[in-house]
C-alpha cells in the first residue's frame, strides 16, 4: 500500500512559523501525560506526533508530567510512561513536572488576585455548578466575587497554610459569567486537597487545576507549539486568557483529532476498571490497548510508529479499524520474525518404512524474506513425529490437499509421505496415523520426480519441546462498547483468551527469551511471554497470519 501523503496541517503551521521567523525559528514541543495510568495506543499517536514534529523541524521535545491531582497519581505510572516512550524510540530533551512549578504557579495566582482577576469563593461545588448556568443561559455571579484584593490575598495565604478543609474554599478566575464558552465563567484555579503528593509530599494542601497549570507550564518552558487533542479546543480561549493577563511567554495551543480504536476502550478510567475488577491480568495484559500490553503481546516499536504514521493527523475524530494495527505488525514481523514449526493440537504420525534407529538433521530457512542473510537452523527428524490434528481427514473431501487415507503431502523441509492407515481410541478420535515416505523426495535434494499440492508442518516426537500458548483475540465483542446500552464491561469477549496447554515445538525454541518473536508456520506470529520459564515456556499470539484488513482495502480500490 502507498504511504505517500502531503504535509498535515500542523506541519504547514510550523513551516510557516519558521518561514516568518516566529520564536526565532525555534520549535519546542512537549508531551504532558498525567501519571494516573499507563499509556495506551492513543498516547502513542501523540508521542509520535510531538516528538516527530520536533525532529522533523530540528527542534526538541520536553516530557512534562501533569501531576496536579495527587489522589490518582503514582510513581509507578511515571516510571511506566518513561519506559514506554523510550521503547517507542524517542528521547526527551528535558524531564519536567507540573509540581516543579507549584511555587511559580502560586505566584501567578497571587498576581491575578492583585490585578483583581481572581477571587476566593466559599461556595460549595453544588452551588458553583448551579450558578454556572447552561450553554443557552448565562451564569450568575457568586456573592463572593466582590471581595477586595486584600481579603482575597489573605484568604489565599490561609488556604496555602492549611487552615481550611477540603472543599471549603476555592480560587476562581474572574472572567465573564455570561460568556457563551462555559469554561470562561469564572473557572476554578485552585482547590484544597489535603492529600500527599508523590513528589512534594505534604508540602502543599492545595493544587492548581489543569486549565490553570497547563498553559502556564507551557509558557515557563517556552513551548512554541502546544499540541493537544480536539477536546481541548474549547479550553484554548482560557489558555490564552491566562497567558495574556499574566503577560508571560505566549505559548500557542493547537488541536488535532483523537484517534479511537474499535473493539476496545481508550479511557484510562475504564481501563483502570478492567484492571481493578480483574477482567484482565493487569495494565500490561496483552488484550489491553496499552503500550505495555501491546509490547507484551509482541508488537514492535516500528509497527506502532508505522500505525501512527498511516493513521495520520486530522481535525475530525475518527474510529480506526484495529485491522490496520494488525496489518502494521504483520508487515513488520513478516520481515523480521524467524519461522519455526509448532503443533498446537498434536496427533502421532509414524513413518512405517523409516529406519527405527535413524536420526536425521534437516535444514530449515529461518526467514525467507531475509534475502541478505539466509540464516538456517537444524531440525531433527526421526520415525515418529507429531502433526496437526486438523491436517488429517478420515474421509477426505474433494480437492482436499492435506493428509488422509491414500493421500500424499510434503512434510515441511523433509519428505513426501503417503497415508497408509490410522488407528482410533474408544471415543473415536484418531490417535496414530501411519504412512510411508519417499526417500528420494528430500527437500532441497528431491530426485523423485513427484509433485504434491499440500505441505504440512510437524515436530519430531523424540525432540519436541512442550509449550503453553495464549491465543489472544479482541477484548470486546462489539466495535464500540462505550456506545452500547448498559455497562461497557457487559460486552467483554468471553473468548478473548484461549489457552493451549499441550502444544509441541521444534527444539530451536527451547532457549527463546522473553519477547523473542517468531512466526509459527501456518499459525501466526507469537512472542515469548514474561511469565515464561525454563520449566514452562509460554508464548503469546501476537496476531494471526490472515490479513483481513489488507484484503478489505483491496476490495475498496
Amino acid at each position: 500500500m502507498s504511504t505517500e501523503k502531503g504535509p498535515n496541517f500542523l506541519e504547514e503551521i510550523i513551516a510557516e512559523d519558521i518561514k516568518n521567523g516566529k520564536h526565532q525559528g525555534r520549535v519546542l514541543t512537549r508531551f504532558p501525560p498525567e501519571p494516573n495510568g499507563y499509556l495506551h495506543i492513543g498516547h502513542a499517536t501523540s508521542i509520535c506526533l510531538n516528538f516527530g514534529l520536533a525532529k522533523q523541524f530540528g527542534g526538541k521535545t520536553n516530557l512534562r508530567f501533569d501531576d496536579t491531582n495527587p489522589e490518582k497519581e503514582e510513581t509507578e505510572y511515571v516510571d511506566s510512561i518513561k519506559a514506554d516512550i523510550k521503547w517507542l524510540g524517542f528521547e526527551w530533551s528535558n524531564e519536567f513536572y507540573a509540581s516543579d512549578y507549584f511555587e511559580t504557579l502560586y505566584d501567578y495566582a497571587v498576581k491575578l488576585i492583585e490585578k483583581g482577576l481572581a477571587y476566593v469563593d466559599d461556595s460549595s461545588a453544588e452551588e458553583i455548578a448551579a450558578e454556572k448556568g447552561t450553554p443557552t443561559e448565562p451564569g450568575k455571579e457568586s456573592k463572593y466575587r466582590s471581595r477586595s484584593v486584600a481579603e482575597n490575598l489573605a484568604l489565599f495565604l490561609r488556604m496555602r497554610a492549611g487552615e481550611f478543609k477540603d472543599g471549603e474554599k476555592v480560587l476562581r478566575a474572574k472572567i465573564d459569567m455570561t460568556s457563551p464558552n462555559m469554561l470562561l465563567r469564572d473557572p476554578l484555579m485552585y482547590r484544597i486537597k489535603h492529600v500527599e503528593h508523590h513528589r512534594t509530599g505534604n508540602q502543599w494542601c492545595m493544587y492548581p487545576m489543569y486549565d490553570f497549570a497547563h498553559g502556564q507550564c507551557d509558557s515557563i518552558e517556552q513551548i512554541t507549539h502546544s499540541i493537544c487533542t480536539l477536546e481541548f479546543e474549547v479550553h484554548r480561549p482560557l489558555y490564552e486568557w491566562f497567558i495574556e493577563k499574566l503577560e508571560i511567554f505566549p505559548s500557542k495551543q493547537y488541536e488535532f483529532a483523537r484517534r479511537n480504536l474499535n473493539y476496545t476502550v481508550m479511557s484510562k478510567r475504564k481501563l483502570l476498571q478492567l484492571v481493578n475488577e480483574k477482567h484482565v491480568s493487569g495494565w500490561d495484559d496483552p488484550r489491553m490497548p496499552t503500550v505495555s500490553g501491546l509490547r507484551r503481546r509482541g508488537y514492535t516499536p516500528e509497527s506502532i510508529r508505522n500505525f501512527c504514521d498511516l493513521v495520520g493527523i486530522a481535525r475530525r475524530e475518527n474510529v480506526i479499524d484495529v485491522g490496520l494495527l494488525e496489518y502494521c505488525i504483520r508487515e513488520d514481523l513478516n520481515k523480521s520474525a524467524d519461522r519455526v514449526m509448532v503443533v498446537m493440537d498434536p496427533v502421532k504420525l509414524i513413518i512405517d518404512n523409516y529406519p527405527e534407529e535413524r536420526n536425521e538433521i534437516l535444514i530449515g530457512e529461518n526467514n525467507p524474506e531475509d534475502l541478505e542473510h539466509k540464516i538456517t537452523r537444524e531440525i531433527p527428524f526421526c520415525k515418529e513425529l507429531f502433526m496437526e490434528r486438523d491436517d488429517f481427514m478420515e474421509v477426505p473431501m474433494k480437492k482436499y490437499f492435506r493428509l488422509g487415507p491414500g493421500l500424499m503431502v510434503r512434510l515441511k523441509n523433509a519428505y513426501i509421505i503417503k497415508c497408509e492407515s490410522f488407528t482410533k481410541n474408544a471415543d473415536g478420535s484418531v490417535v496414530e496415523i501411519h504412512c510411508t515416505y519417499i526417500p528420494e523426495s528430500k527437500s532441497g535434494n528431491d530426485t523423485s520426480g513427484m509433485s504434491v499440492k499440500g505441505t504440512i508442518h510437524w515436530v519430531s516426537a523424540k525432540h519436541a519441546v512442550p509449550l503453553e500458548l495464549r491465543l489472544y483475540d479482541r477484548l470486546f465483542k462489539v466495535e464500540n462498547p462505550q456506545a452500547e446500552d448498559g455497562d461497557f464491561k457487559d460486552y467483554i469477549n468471553p473468548k478473548s483468551l484461549e489457552i493451549v496447554s499441550n502444544a509441541l515445538a521444534e527444539p530451536s525454541l527451547k532457549n527463546a527469551k522473553t519477547l523473542d518473536k517468531f512466526q509459527f508456520i501456518r499459525k501466526g506470529y507469537f512472542c515469548v511471554d514474561k511469565d515464561s520459564s525454563s520449566e514452562k515456556i509460554i508464548f503469546n499470539r501476537t496476531v494471526s497470519l490472515k490479513d483481513s484488513w489488507s484484503k478489505e482495502q483491496k476490495k475498496n480500490v
